[in-house]
């Protein structure tokens, strides 16, 4: 395993074929990339091959560059945009007695297209031509990669059969590697697979470049698009074995749960529950120059990493003259995609590469607007990290949205986007749901928020008596349970609404707040015990007009302080049951009469029978013939 302090970085070949790629490969690792019988006897590369070199940079520092070497034919393109898909930097290879070819041109077109924003020239068969030849190709190296990331590039001249300039290359790819960036370790892990075969004694074994996160000997995960379950029973890199690997860099894993004909270039193994697959893209698109432009509906071939399918082009405004057009790209088959991937994108016949893009959401909301789609996209392609974090929150409106679901859209993990959410909630552009241990799960925005209020006040105005309890509010508005949960507490601090126990009431404006009359109401009813009053009895003492009166019983009961004995009018307080219920269970077995009972509790018959046919429909005790056992 290599230490903390090695720099790992992917360099990747480009260049026409027979212009040296993978004899120059061979020239500065001793690796031999061209595996296959077929390669051997045609003299060609068909398939991707695989080296490393290990470097020091000026200071010291050691650097691990993985090379994978593609083919520079254009009949196997796409095995080049396999290889291509997750490298850092390229090595764009040009012999010095042809200069600038087809393939040239379409494979550093194509390392554009995917983002590739370092790399190195190096013209190759320095020993097969004349120094007046090496100028010539030198002017037209510099001419071709003029207004290309390549412009400010090292070219470096070599020749692989004789050795010379193979040191300098080197020493320029260890100051390349200082100049690429880190890969973001916010990211959660993504290793798209480019091979997988048989070993025996080991069983299945699979091959990829690891784009983020880390993997150990051990660790369960998935395999996407099926998202099937399988364990890492082995890990090598570079054909030493070790026990745990950071990308980026090549990586062969050893797997269990799985035979090896259900693996196939293009799966892609992720963490159990983070990441998974989609058939529907919104992109922002590139259009190679020289190239007609897109037309809406269009069928092209997709590739990204190792993975390609069929894509239809659903442009957002047809027929608009856009640099880069936004599009919604509809998958024939489902591939794991995230924010920021890129992809090209080739017609298939005649096979070209048109294009390709970027992506900016991989779960478009559905039944959303075209002309809504169109304006958020347009927001989030220019937004910095944090408000993109902000505009997803948003687009949920009512829902808003988990932070578990916000890291599967983000491809970053929990713990990178807790302390966005922390910033968003602390400037109060979002509202956080706290969950077990007070950490936040949920977040919306606060104007759905006050949304959410409003459809609560509507509710309760809605209804007759203008009081819901707490779980019929709910079923009415079909909010979800976190979000009514914070509009239930906002409710009252800002709508004329009286929250007792679990019970919501819409107050008139201007009328006396109900609190008094409730307590005295439920006071009432505590004091008499078993022996409740009726309606009218309760409006007498205390002095309250019927009308008044019967509201606040509503309430009381919907809160769960009185329970109703069959008769409409008679109720009796919810404590004194479970007093009686607690003297009764210390009686299990015994048996009693109406007598006995009426003795028992101090009650007449009026209270006694309504009393004694709750307590059957409870199962507290179970009457047969006018005896009653205790259960």
């Amino acid at each position: 395993m290599k230490s903390a302090a090695t720099r790992s970085m992917v360099l990747g070949t480009a260049g026409h074929i027979d212009h040296g790629k993978t004899a120059l490969v061979y020239a500065l690792t001793g690796t031999d990339t061209d595996r296959l019988p077929e390669e051997k006897s045609r003299g060609i590369t068909i398939d991707l091959g695989f080296a490393s070199l290990d470097l020091q940079d000026p200071a010291g520092h050691s650097i691990q560059l993985s090379l994978i070497d593609v083919p520079g034919h254009h009949a196997f393109i796409r095995n080049m945009l396999t290889g291509a898909g997750g490298i850092d930097c390229v090595m764009l290879v040009i012999a010095a007695d042809e200069g600038i070819r087809p393939q040239t041109t379409e494979h550093l077109a194509i390392c554009a297209l995917l983002g590739i924003r370092h790399g190195i020239v190096a013209i190759t068969k320095q020993d097969a031509v004349s120094p007046e030849r090496l100028e010539a190709a030198r002017d037209e190296v510099r001419r071709f990669t003029e207004h290309t990331f390549l412009e400010d590039a090292p070219v470096v001249v070599v020749s692989a059969r004789t050795g010379a300039g193979i040191p300098t290359l080197k020493r320029a790819l260890a100051q390349l590697a200082l100049s690429v960036p880190a890969r973001n370790a916010d990211t959660i892990l993504r290793l798209p697979l480019d091979r997988a075969f048989s070993v025996r004694g080991f069983g299945t074994v699979v091959t990829g470049t690891l784009q983020a996160g880390s993997l150990h000997v051990g660790d369960a995960v998935h395999l996407q698009p099926e998202g099937r379950s399988v364990r890492v029973r082995g890990i090598q890199v570079h054909g030493a074995s070790v026990s745990e690997t950071h990308a980026p860099g090549r990586v062969a894993l050893n797997l269990v749960g799985v035979e090896v004909a259900e693996v196939h270039r293009g799966h892609t193994i992720v963490p159990p529950e983070t990441l998974s697959p989609v058939n529907t893209v919104d992109v922002e698109l590139t259009i190679l120059p020289g190239m007609p432009a897109l037309r809406h509906r269009a069928s092209l071939r997709l590739h990204a990493f190792t993975a390609e399918t069929t894509a239809r082009v659903l442009l957002y405004r047809p027929g608009e003259n856009s640099a880069a057009p936004l599009a919604r790209l509809r998958l024939s088959k489902p591939l794991l995609l995230a924010p920021g991937d890129r992809f090209v994108l080739r017609q298939p016949s005649p096979a070209t590469t048109v294009g390709g893009g970027r992506v900016l959401d991989a779960h478009p909301l559905p039944r959303l607007r075209k002309a809504a789609s169109n304006a958020w996209l347009e927001q989030l392609r220019e937004a910095a990290p944090e408000q993109q974090i902000l505009l997803r929150v948003r687009r949920r409106g009512l829902h808003g949205i988990s932070i578990k679901t916000l890291s599967s859209e983000t491809c970053l993990h929990t713990d990178a986007i807790r302390p966005i959410i922390a910033s968003l909630i602390a400037s109060k552009q979002l509202i956080g749901a706290t969950a077990e241990h007070a950490a936040v799960s949920h977040v919306l925005c606060p104007e759905a928020l006050a949304e959410a209020v409003e459809l609560l006040s509507k509710e309760l105005e809605r209804t007759e008596a203008r009081s819901l309890s707490r779980a019929e509010l709910r079923s009415r508005t079909k909010l979800e349970d976190w979000v009514f949960a914070l509009a239930a507490v906002r409710l009252p601090q800002v709508r004329p609404v009286q929250s007792v126990g679990n019970q919501f009431t819409l107050r008139g404006a201007g009328a006396k707040e109900p609190i008094e009359a409730l307590a005295k109401v439920e006071a009432l009813y505590r004091t008499v015990g078993l022996a409740s009053p009726i309606v009218s009895e309760v409006a007498a003492t205390l002095q309250l007009p019927d009308k008044e009166v019967a509201p606040l019983i509503t309430i009381l009961i919907r809160a769960g302080k009185l329970v109703r004995m069959g008769a409409d009018n008679l109720l009796v307080h919810a404590e004194a049951l479970v007093r009686l219920r607690t003297e009764l269970q210390q009686q299990r077995g015994q048996t009693f009469d109406v007598g006995r009972f009426k003795a028992l509790t101090g009650l007449t018959r009026k209270h006694a029978i309504p009393l004694l046919e709750y307590l059957d429909g409870a199962r507290i005790t179970r009457n047969q013939n006018g005896i009653r056992t205790v259960l």
